[in-house]
């Protein structure tokens, strides 16, 4: 047995850290009225997006998966779905595909109800009733093994790759060998290392899926740069990044790698699907940000830890995400949006292992009650549902 944390148990047998109600609009159409629910009720979070209609083929797919998985994530006690009601991808599929959890689950539908006045009437009842439901749940223990994180970062600079990501790929190996789970995403900041990767599969065939999920993403970056019209829209790293003292995406990508630690990789998910085993894992994704921690919490991360060197305060609805920087000066400047210096490291106040054991003790935390820096202030901006060319 592994260390524990306070956890939420779920009918399903998976366990939450955070005990809220998620309002989900099946399309764009009602995200508004999902929104004006979430406002009248204490406790709950909507997830604002812009698809969901006038999408075809596998691009509606990953959309209507990514809803779905999202409102089966443990975080969340119960789900009121909110559509309009001519969508294509249907607010009752989007109910359906959640109900297996077992979780409370409602659904209310624009055209049905009369106007957006009655909609959000239902939705304010429906999601009140849960809330009393889920304000009577108490936290229970749970074995650290139930414990699956995200490894995102953004605003990267030196200080990433050289500190904030190894000392973040320690506190992963730490929750994957006590039988937890991690998932490293962000494939245009993986270019070049699928070898490496590869070399840690845990046999040749999720070796292989490694080096192809990086070599698709390539293909697919090199096709769109030689159209590009504008060829300052070419580079594949940020100016903030070359700014914060990288030099190249190579340099990035060795950086980026250094999330994951050095345990094995148990396979590939892809973008929408939820993981079925624990370990180490690769999530298919592009690397802007929104886009990789809504697919890491699709998978069933419940916690996302982000790197920043240049800094950055965006957060996720209902999954906290917290900030660490290898940077002092970041660290000075935004304290209320960093939930960890890593920098000290850089000053020589700590190790990189003591630093990594911080880090892993503060997920502990997280996952325990205490708040993230990017939930005290409200961040929701990066759930981001990807598309399909």
């Amino acid at each position: 047995m592994g260390d524990k944390f306070m956890g939420y148990w779920r009918k399903d047998g998976s366990v939450g850290v955070r005990n809220q109600i998620a309002i989900i609009p099946s399309v764009f159409c009602s995200a508004k009225v999902a929104e004006r629910i979430a406002y009248q009720v204490p406790g709950s979070v909507y997830f604002r997006h812009p698809v969901g209609c006038s999408q075809v083929g596998e691009d509606l797919e990953v959309t209507a998966k990514t809803l779905i998985q999202i409102g089966k994530n443990p975080n969340f006690a119960g789900v009121v779905v909110v559509g309009l009601g001519c969508e294509r991808f249907s607010p009752y599929e989007l109910a359906q595909g959640i109900a297996p959890t077992n979780k409370m689950l409602e659904t209310v539908v624009i055209q049905e109800e009369g106007d957006s006045l009655g909609a959000i009437s239902q939705g304010v009842k429906y999601a009140r009733e849960m809330q009393q439901i889920a304000s009577r749940q108490q936290r229970e223990e749970a074995d650290v093994s139930e414990l699956v994180i995200g490894l995102n970062c953004g605003g990267s600079d030196m200080t990433s790759g050289l500190i904030a990501n190894p000392a973040l790929g320690i506190a992963s190996d730490k929750l994957v060998s006590q039988g937890g789970s991690s998932i490293l995403s962000e494939i245009t900041e993986l270019i070049g290392t699928e070898e490496i990767l590869a070399r840690r599969a845990i046999n040749e065939t999720v070796a292989e899926e490694i080096r192809q999920t990086i070599y698709r993403t390539e293909q697919k970056l090199e096709r769109q740069t030689a159209a590009s019209s504008n060829k300052n829209r070419t580079h594949l790293i940020s100016k903030g990044n070359y700014d914060g003292g990288l030099s190249s995406v190579v340099e990035k990508s060795l950086g980026s790698m250094k999330k994951s630690g050095n345990a094995p990789f148990s396979g590939v998910v892809q973008y929408g699907h939820r993981l079925t085993s624990k370990g180490l894992f690769l999530l298919d994704s592009p690397g802007h940000d929104g886009e990789v921690t809504t697919g890491e919490v699709a998978a069933g991360a419940q916690i996302v830890v982000f790197p920043t060197g240049r800094g950055t305060p965006t957060g996720f609805p209902g999954v906290p995400v917290i900030k660490i920087t290898g940077n002092p000066r970041t660290y000075e400047k935004m304290k209320e949006n960093i939930d960890i210096n890593v920098g000290q490291v850089m000053t020589g106040e700590k190790t990189m292992q003591q630093m990594g054991e911080e880090i892993y003790r503060e997920i502990l935390e997280v996952a325990s009650g205490k708040l993230a820096k990017a939930e005290i202030l409200g961040h929701d901006e990066q759930f981001c549902i990807t598309r399909l060319p």
